[in-house]
């Protein structure tokens, strides 16, 4: 069992940063491919960010590339997602998520499915002012 729970939302200008963390309890957190989806009012659940428990392997969403970055630190069983030059449309309800099992089939350049993440944060509310 892995309980996670996020945190660093909030309310932010265009262009503008924030970092969001995702602690998680668990022995196992070190060997969990790790992620950040979110959802907007009135859209589907969509894909963010992973990391691979190593760290070693990231996968990013078309959209968030070279603004966004994922890191995690296995040591505090913590993940973190700095969101740099941040637009209106980045406003939603972010989650984090653990997937304790293989990410192959269900990962690739275009992002990963969130098929196989089995653990779930509240979420944090992200909103970007234009």
């Amino acid at each position: 069992q892995v309980q996670l729970v996020e945190s660093g939302g909030g309310l932010v200008q265009a262009g503008g940063s924030l970092r969001l963390s995702c602690a998680a309890s668990g022995r196992t957190f070190s060997s969990y491919t790790m992620g950040w989806f979110r959802q907007a009012p009135g859209k589907e659940r969509e894909f963010v960010a992973a990391i691979r428990w190593s760290g070693g392997t990231t996968y990013y969403a078309d959209s968030v590339k070279g603004r966004f970055t994922i890191s995690r630190d296995n040591a505090k069983n913590t993940m973190w997602l700095q969101m740099n030059n941040l637009k209106s449309e980045d406003t939603a309800f972010y989650y984090c998520a653990a997937n304790p099992y293989s990410d192959l089939g269900y990962c690739s350049a275009n992002g990963c499915s969130a098929i196989p993440f089995d653990y779930w944060g509240q979420g944090t509310q992200v909103t970007v002012s234009s």
